[in-house]
């Protein structure tokens, strides 16, 4: 096994369990949420306007309003967390931050005064935003294809962005969507320009190989094929 693929492999049992342990505590506040009749999510989650309510962001995510909102969450939470981790943590947390505090800034000022927000739906559209844009900012073509697939197969969420259902905070949905593409470019992998610049600074650096195949061949060997 290659040590790519090794990396690979161990990356992807890190965001396989990441993204398990975050719906097992998403659901286990649920439960709680609703013994208590959804009291945590009024309390909890993101009313505008007022600074006492900013650090809401964080927990904004975490709540929801009923069982059928949080099943509607929690399979595109899942899948494109996974989807967005499995290369990396580091870069996914950090994506993940910037995430939530888009959504969340984007709710506290543009929402009107006295609506709670809450719900992991600004994260779901975050992931979507930046797994559709990773590939191309790193020119990685497995990633490219994943993203082309993703977008094409849930290019209806982008209804989810438009002032036009009743009852959903389509600002916290274009929040994450913002953030999700913002970090897509801020946090895009420099290593194969730094290597570039590095390779030919050296007057007997060997060429990187050229030609349309070149791209694939690069990716197979990442994946140890």
């Amino acid at each position: 096994m290659s040590p790519r693929f090794a990396r690979l492999l161990r990356d992807s049992r890190a965001a396989l369990f990441t993204m398990l342990g975050t719906l097992a505590v998403i659901w286990a506040v649920q439960v709680a949420n609703w013994l208590d009749d959804y009291r945590l999510s009024y309390e909890y989650g993101m009313n505008s306007g007022r600074l006492t309510e900013l650090p809401d962001m964080l927990t904004m995510p975490l709540l929801h309003f009923g069982w059928d909102h949080i099943e509607a969450n929690s399979w595109p939470l899942f899948a494109f967390g996974f989807l967005a981790a499995y290369r990396g943590m580091k870069r996914f947390l950090l994506a993940t931050v910037l995430i939530v505090v888009a959504s969340g800034l984007t709710v506290w000022f543009f929402e009107q005064p006295g609506v709670v927000t809450a719900g992991a739906s600004g994260v779901v559209y975050g992931y979507f935003g930046y797994v559709v844009l990773r590939g191309v900012f790193d020119r990685n073509l497995v990633d490219t294809v994943i993203g082309v697939v993703v977008a094409a197969v849930y290019s209806y969420l982008l209804l989810g962005v438009l002032p036009s259902a009743q009852g959903v905070s389509w600002l916290g949905h274009l929040g994450g969507l913002i953030g999700g593409l913002v970090g897509a470019w801020l946090l895009r992998d420099r290593g194969d320009r730094a290597r570039g610049a590095a390779a030919t600074s050296g007057s007997r650096a060997a060429a990187p190989p050229t030609g349309p195949g070149s791209a694939l061949l690069k990716e197979l060997d990442d994946l140890g094929i």
